[in-house]
């Protein structure tokens, strides 16, 4: 198994490079439209060729490469059959196995983050891992304060969906601000101040709603642009009409 993780900085975004043997098919998770060209020639340069995008959500922090990749090498738009984004070449449904090449993914509707969330199980190998987009960070969570969110709907997403995978599961996040590449189903039940040690759901939603948390920065492009799958809407907010015209310059 070949297995890749690559780092937007702006964003501190993880995006998830993987294929199942040298020369075969590849998938990109979460692709950042920054990165696009880099984690291409990173496909190209181990002899892979680029199948599939996949998304785990409708992000509100940067704008997705699929568009932007499909335009480049012509690879296929895949994301939670939920969203019914018109752009997409493949919407993937909870429980379905979802296969690229040789790599299969297990969808999981993980709703709370965003309305229409999705984590993706990989079993293959001798350790299951799981991306776990923004539902479940390192020692955090995605907030839930915008786009359907609902930090009662997180908190069953996470215990019932994600802590009921083995301890050994390894936790692949959407983003992290501090470094870290990886966890464990165990070690975030232990140990994660938010959703872990047991904390009750009354707790969890308290805590949620009273984070006060800043308003996304790019959100009023990306939401947008995200639902076109990364191309910049027809009518693009002022602030972002020059960074619109260089991405389609670049």
């Amino acid at each position: 198994m070949i297995f890749r993780q690559l780092f937007d900085q702006e964003s501190s975004t993880w995006t998830y490079l993987m294929a199942a043997r040298p020369g075969g098919q590849a998938l990109l998770i979460d692709p950042v439209i920054e990165t696009a060209e880099r984690d291409l020639a990173l496909v190209q340069e181990l002899g892979l060729t680029l199948a599939c995008t996949l998304e785990t959500h409708v992000h509100a922090d940067h704008l997705t490469a699929g568009y932007r990749l499909k335009q480049l090498c012509g690879s296929r738009i895949a994301g939670p059959a939920h969203d019914r984004l018109h752009c997409r070449d493949v919407w993937v449904e909870d429980g379905v196995p979802f296969q690229v090449g040789a790599v299969t993914l297990l969808p999981l509707f993980t709703p709370g983050h965003t309305a229409t969330h999705y984590s993706y199980l990989q079993q293959q190998g001798d350790t299951p891992r799981v991306f776990t987009g923004d539902a479940l960070l390192i020692d955090a969570c995605g907030r839930t304060d915008f786009q359907g969110g609902d930090a009662a709907a997180l908190y069953r997403s996470v215990h019932m969906r994600l802590f009921t995978l083995p301890d050994d599961t390894l936790i692949y996040p959407g983003h992290d601000y501090e470094g870290r590449r990886v966890s464990t189903i165990r070690q975030e039940k232990d140990r994660n101040p938010r959703l872990g040690g047991n904390r009750p759901l009354e707790e969890f939603v308290n805590l949620m709603d009273g984070l006060e948390l800043p308003y996304p920065k790019r959100m009023d492009l990306a939401v947008p642009a995200n639902e076109l799958c990364g191309d910049c809407p027809a009518e693009v907010p002022a602030d972002f009409i020059g960074y619109c015209e260089s991405l389609r310059q670049g």
